[in-house]
């Protein structure tokens, strides 16, 4: 195991998550470091979660028996917010992702960032903002089943409201502009995170982040020379012409 990458805590929620969001998600998670740990919490006696037993074994999932004691009560909540807790205290793990659309993970999410550690979440477009909110970084998990089931999207088109989402990129370049102008493509990705927990560029149907804000047509682009080493790519807003230039 390479030691640079983040050891991650991985806790899904199997009564508020789909079975075909799994290999998207472990691909995911892949990008941000190591799943050193992989439960998955249920009653596995429920007839509902049928379709997660099939991929438990093919993805090493380790499931976590949790029986429905009360009507009316998640107990499956109760124990991965234990489970949570005792992984924490180990200080063995980097980061935690949390996969659940389910509100109840608010403060859990809000606790573990309270002690340095970073946090995932994971849920479909319907979870409560006060835990994506909570989280370092959300991702909705239908961007996961549309990365798996369909191919590279050939002609974007932004699905949401186009005016909120240009300002959203306008502040995030203009807050990361350097002395020169410039601002740093990984800057600008890391303050839109900052701000919008769940901002994802798959959720207005492109795949990078460089793509979409060439989309939006409202801003320019440097390029590294490639030769140097090291490629990067820097955003600017355009600039109007003076009435003395063509």
């Amino acid at each position: 195991m390479n030691q640079n990458q983040a050891r991650l805590a991985v806790l899904i929620d199997a009564d508020n998550s789909q079975p075909s969001i799994i290999a998207g998600l472990l691909d995911e998670i892949a990008g941000h470091g190591v799943a050193s740990v992989k439960r998955i919490y249920g009653d596995w006696t429920d007839v509902k979660l049928k379709g997660w037993k099939n991929v438990l074994l093919e993805h090493g999932l380790h499931p976590m028996q949790q029986f429905a004691y009360t009507t009316g009560k998640n107990a499956t909540d109760s124990a991965m917010i234990i489970d949570a807790m005792d992984l924490l205290y180990t200080k063995n793990f980097d980061g935690f992702c949390i996969v659940s659309s389910d509100s109840d993970f608010t403060r859990l999410a809000s606790r573990i960032r309270e002690s340095g550690v970073q946090v995932f979440g994971f849920g479909e477009q319907k979870t409560p903002k006060s835990f994506i909110g909570a989280c370092d970084k959300f991702i909705y998990t239908e961007n996961l089943r549309r990365s798996i089931t369909t191919p590279a999207i050939a002609s974007p088109k932004i699905k949401h409201d186009e005016k909120a989402l240009l300002e959203l990129v306008r502040n995030a370049v203009e807050d990361t502009t350097n002395e020169a102008g410039w601002s740093y493509m990984g800057a600008i990705g890391q303050n839109l995170i900052n701000k919008s927990p769940e901002f994802d560029p798959r959720s207005f149907g492109y795949k990078k982040l460089v793509d979409l804000i060439e989309g939006l047509g409202e801003f320019e682009f440097k390029y590294s020379d490639p030769l140097s080493g090291s490629q990067s790519i820097h955003v600017r807003v355009k600039r109007k012409k003076r009435s003395y230039e063509k």
